[in-house]
């Protein structure tokens, strides 16, 4: 059975078909779910993409193997879709920013999906789920869809599905993807193997801020916005986005064809984010017309690939009690030391046969 959104289903819809009344026989009830559902999110029906989201999140056997179908059903991409990542510490101010961002999208035209990676309990995998509350603007818009994903665990905070997501708003017809991470662990680094455009937001300060920059992070950025920049700390904003084009002059930029540009904006007073949106829209043309933005996601596909692998290969260790006892007495061997590292992982190996 196909689980439930975050609303009621619009009548008018349904959500079985039967073969009832056909001289043929009809395909199963799990795959005119399937079609049906799909449709529906073709549609742009919200109720139906925030089932098919809460499908594909579902860590029930029989809903992956539904969701993988649902999404060959509404595979296929377009260079017309923008996918951005945008990250920076606590307090950096992403949450008022993208709601004034996507509100002047939304207010020229676009359709904006905003997907917003909480921060999620060690014990529960349960979200704060407050982005909804943060940004009342798009909360309110009917061109703005905002769903907030548990990061439960994984790498970096990133949640396991953001990519899926990702794919079922474009196929709802959201033109903007606008991913926030949580800013913290390696979560910036998965998104940005996921966008097309980084943006790393930072506090203006100049050179504290600068001695406590992750190199990682800029090396990885397409562009970045020193916000906050009004009122008293509009100077110091200034300053601070120039100690970061010094700094970004010593790296060697990632894209043979684009140079971060840094900016100053404020997210809460709406200033700068005009230029801002101009900027990623730069960067686009320029990356379609070199062959770049496709080479982009054709590269992110495998890294997707292999992500995909780690995730079934820890599945496969997990699926039969058997073989989650082997592991569960090999972990406890690992941390009393009767066995290295090296070792237990050719006998995780050996377990999945792959030896």
């Amino acid at each position: 059975m196909i689980p439930p959104g975050d609303g009621p289903a619009k009548t008018g819809y349904p959500c079985r078909m039967t073969g009832s009344g056909h001289t043929k026989p009809s395909p199963s009830r799990t795959d005119a779910d399937i079609e049906a559902l799909a449709n529906r999110v073709r549609s742009g029906e919200r109720s139906a993409l925030a089932r098919a989201i809460t499908l594909i999140e579902s860590r029930k056997a029989d809903h992956r193997a539904q969701a993988q179908a649902l999404l060959q059903a509404l595979s296929g991409s377009s260079d017309t879709v923008r996918r951005v990542g945008i990250t920076g510490v606590p307090g950096v101010g992403k949450s008022t920013t993208i709601d004034n961002l996507g509100s002047n999208l939304t207010a020229a035209g676009h359709k904006v999906a905003v997907l917003a990676v909480d921060p999620s309990s060690s014990r529960t995998g349960g979200s704060i789920l407050g982005d909804k509350t943060r940004m009342t603007r798009l909360a309110a818009d009917p061109h703005a869809y905002i769903r907030p994903s548990p990061a439960s665990g994984t790498l970096g905070g990133v949640a396991a599905k953001t990519r899926e997501t990702m794919l079922l708003c474009e196929a709802a017809g959201f033109d903007v993807i606008l991913v926030e991470t949580v800013g913290i662990g390696q979560s910036e680094t998965a998104v940005a193997d996921m966008v097309d455009f980084f943006l790393v937001l930072m506090l203006p300060g100049a050179g504290d801020e600068l001695q406590g920059i992750k190199k990682g992070v800029v090396e990885i950025a397409d562009m970045i916005a020193v916000n906050k920049a009004d009122g008293d700390n509009a100077a110091r904003a200034g300053r601070a986005a120039a100690e970061y084009r010094a700094a970004l002059h010593i790296l060697t930029p990632q894209s043979r064809n684009w140079q971060p540009p840094v900016i100053t904006v404020s997210g809460l007073t709406n200033t700068g984010l005009d230029d801002l949106w101009d900027r990623i829209e730069d960067h686009r043309r320029i990356m379609l017309a070199s062959g770049e933005l496709n080479e982009r996601r054709r590269e992110q596909q495998v890294r997707w690939l292999w992500a995909m692998m780690d995730d079934h290969i820890r599945a496969a260790l997990s699926a039969t009690p058997k073989i989650r006892e082997r592991v569960a007495r090999l972990e406890g061997r690992v941390r009393a030391g009767e066995v290295t590292v090296a070792l237990a992982v050719e006998e995780l190996v050996g377990l999945l046969g792959l030896k």
